[in-house]
């Protein structure tokens, strides 16, 4: 029987590596940029809803840094 409180990587993150620097770079680069990009250049090209997209791209970056956040915490009192 395993113990299902344990993490399953050994290095104690909830997330494997790559998919915990993707999650990073997309939270920290890709949504920040995309949003001002949106915000740029939607008005331009005749966007509608641009306030919008620009307000639900930074909160997925938010909601991505918390999740990984949470893993970097678990790893952190794990050691």
């Amino acid at each position: 029987m395993t113990d299902r409180t344990q993490p399953k990587h050994a290095d104690g993150y909830l997330l494997p590596d790559k998919v915990y620097q993707t999650l990073k770079w997309a939270a920290l680069v890709l949504l920040p940029a995309l949003a001002v990009f949106t915000n740029t250049v939607g008005p331009a090209l005749g966007l509608p809803h641009v306030d919008a997209i620009v307000t639900t791209l930074n909160a997925l970056g938010l909601l991505i840094a918390a999740c990984i956040g949470v893993s970097q915490a678990k790893a952190t009192t794990d050691k």
